[in-house]
C-alpha cells in the first residue's frame, strides 16, 4: 500500500508537469520455451503479462514548440475552437495543454471545481466548468448526444488516453455542430479521421504514407504554428479575391446605363463601346490585379470564421454595393459631366429626350439645340464623342475612390495606410492612360475620342468624395 501510494504521487506529480511516465517491470522466463533471440509479438500476445516486478517509472517529455502557445492564441481570437485529442493520460494531456494554451489559465475542469469546493465530482454541475478533459474509456460508452452536449457546452476540450479510432468520433460529433472540422493525423490509424474532416492534415516528416494519401494538405514542417498561419494566409487570399472583384464590378452599371437611357429616353449615345473597352482592357486592369497584392488587415485573425452558407465570395452584400451603390455613383458621375459638356454647347436636358433619331440622322444638318443654333451631323458627332471622352474620364475619377473603398473590408483606409505600392502605381497608370487617351493626336481618328476641357475633368469629383 506504501508502495502504492508513492507510486501514485510521483506519478501525479510528475504527470502534473506535462511529463509522459513509463513504467518498467521484469520477467524471469524459462529459456527453454523462450530462447535467446526469441521474436516476442506485442499485437498477438506471446509471451505473460501477469506476475510481473515493478521495477521503477521513468519521466520525459516532448515540449511542445516555442510557437504553439501563441498560434492557439491566434486562433481563440480568431473564433477557431482549438480540440488537443492525444494518447496521453488526462492529468499529463491537461498539463500539456494548460502549457499550450488550450486550457486558459483561470478556467477550471469539473475535476478543479471539486478541488476547490472539497466536494465529490459527481455533485458538481459540468456546464460550470468552462474547460473539460475527456478520458477515452468515457468516450467509449458515450452516446452522440453525450457527446454533443460537452462539443457544445464547454469552449475547452481535451481527449485523453484516446484511440486514433476514437478521432472519427470526434469528428463527427464536431460537425454534427456545424463546424468545419480540421485535423492533424500521422497514424495509418488517423486516416478514416482525415478523410471524414472537412480539411485533413497529414504530417509531413512523420506521418505515414497511409495517412498523406486520405489529407487534403500535408504539413511539410510538422508545425502547428504553420497551420495558423496557413488560415491567415486562407483569409488574406479571399478577402483581397473580394475586393478585387467588387472593384471589377462596379463599372459595369456606369457601362450599362447609357445605353439603357440611350434605348429608353431616346437620347445621343452618352458612352460609346470603344471607351467601354478602354475602361475594362485599360483603365481597370492594373488596379483590379494590385488587390491581389494588398497585405492582410489587422483584424483579419480577430474575426469569427465566415459562413459558408451566406459569406461566399461574391454575395448579395457584395453585389449591392458594386452595383447598387458605388456603381450607381460612377453613373451618375459619369451623366452629371455628359449633361454638362451638352449644356455648354446649347443642349439642355430637357431638349435631349427623344432626339437620338435626329441626332443620328446624317441628312439632318440643321438640328437646333435649347436656344435655336444649327448644328450639322458632323458636329453633333464631335460633340457626341466629347461626351464619350467625358464620360469614360468620369468614371476613371470616380474609380480612384473605389479603389480606396475596395482596398479594406473592415478597417479605415488610414490604419491600412497606402503601403502598396502596386496599388498606388495602379491609380497613377490608369489616370495616365486616361489623359493618353484623350489628349494623344489622332485619337479622334483611331478611337473618337476627343480632348477634354480641364474643368470637365472636376464634374466628377464630387462623386469620387
Amino acid at each position: 500500500k506504501e508502495m502504492q501510494d508513492a507510486f501514485q504521487n510521483a506519478y501525479m506529480e510528475l504527470g502534473g508537469l506535462g511529463e509522459r511516465v513509463l513504467g518498467f517491470c521484469h520477467l524471469n522466463l524459462p529459456s527453454g520455451k523462450f530462447p535467446r533471440g526469441f521474436k516476442f509479438d506485442t499485437d498477438e500476445l506471446n509471451f505473460p503479462t501477469e506476475k510481473l516486478c515493478f521495477v521503477g517509472l521513468m519521466s520525459m517529455i516532448d515540449p511542445p514548440r516555442a510557437a504553439v502557445p501563441d498560434a492557439v492564441g491566434k486562433c481563440r481570437s480568431a473564433g477557431i475552437k482549438v480540440i488537443m485529442v492525444t494518447g496521453d493520460h488526462p492529468i499529463t494531456a491537461k498539463a500539456i495543454a494548460k502549457g499550450v494554451g488550450i486550457i486558459s489559465e483561470g478556467n477550471e475542469t469539473v475535476e478543479d471545481i471539486a478541488a476547490r469546493l472539497n466536494i465529490p465530482v459527481s455533485q458538481v454541475n459540468p456546464r460550470e466548468a468552462k474547460a473539460c478533459v475527456v478520458h477515452g474509456s468515457d468516450l467509449k460508452d458515450m452516446t452522440s448526444e453525450q457527446l454533443d452536449e460537452i462539443l457544445r457546452n464547454h469552449t475547452e476540450i481535451v481527449f485523453a488516453r484516446t484511440s486514433p479510432q476514437q478521432k472519427l468520433i470526434i469528428v463527427e460529433g464536431c460537425q454534427r455542430q456545424g463546424a468545419i472540422v480540421a485535423v492533424t493525423g500521422d497514424g495509418v490509424n488517423d486516416s478514416p479521421a482525415l478523410k471524414k474532416a472537412d480539411i485533413g492534415i497529414a504530417m509531413g516528416i512523420s506521418g505515414s504514407d497511409v495517412s498523406k494519401q486520405a489529407a487534403d494538405m500535408i504539413l511539410l514542417d510538422d508545425n502547428f504554428a504553420s497551420i495558423v498561419t496557413g488560415v491567415e494566409e486562407g483569409r488574406l487570399i479571399f478577402d483581397n479575391l473580394k475586393k478585387s472583384i467588387a472593384y471589377t464590378l462596379t463599372s459595369n452599371i456606369p457601362e450599362i446605363t447609357p445605353f439603357l437611357l440611350f434605348i429608353i429616353a431616346n437620347i445621343p449615345l452618352p458612352l460609346g463601346t470603344v471607351t467601354i473597352l478602354c475602361i475594362d482592357l485599360g483603365t481597370d486592369m492594373v488596379p483590379a490585379i494590385s488587390l491581389a497584392y494588398e497585405a492582410a488587415e489587422s483584424d483579419i485573425m480577430k474575426r469569427q470564421p465566415r459562413n459558408p452558407q451566406t459569406d461566399k465570395l461574391v454575395n448579395e452584400r457584395l453585389i449591392s454595393m458594386a452595383y447598387g451603390q458605388i456603381g450607381m455613383i460612377q453613373a451618375l458621375g459619369g451623366f452629371f459631366t455628359y449633361f454638362v459638356i451638352l449644356a455648354e454647347n446649347g443642349f439642355l436636358p430637357s431638349r435631349l429626350l427623344g432626339i437620338r433619331l435626329d441626332w443620328d440622322d446624317r441628312t439632318m444638318n440643321d438640328l437646333e439645340d435649347s436656344y435655336g443654333q444649327e448644328w450639322t451631323y458632323e458636329q453633333r458627332k464631335v460633340v457626341e464623342f466629347t461626351c464619350h471622352t467625358a464620360f469614360f474620364a468620369s468614371i476613371v475619377v470616380v474609380q480612384w475612390a473605389d479603389l480606396i473603398i475596395c482596398k479594406t473590408r473592415r478597417n479605415s483606409v488610414f490604419q491600412q495606410g497606402m503601403k502598396n505600392k502596386i496599388l498606388i502605381f495602379g491609380l497613377l497608370e490608369e489616370t495616365a492612360l486616361a489623359a493618353f487617351l484623350s489628349y494623344c493626336p489622332g485619337m479622334g481618328v483611331a478611337l473618337r475620342m476627343y480632348p477634354l476641357k480641364v474643368t470637365w475633368w472636376f464634374c466628377a469629383f464630387p462623386y469620387s468624395l
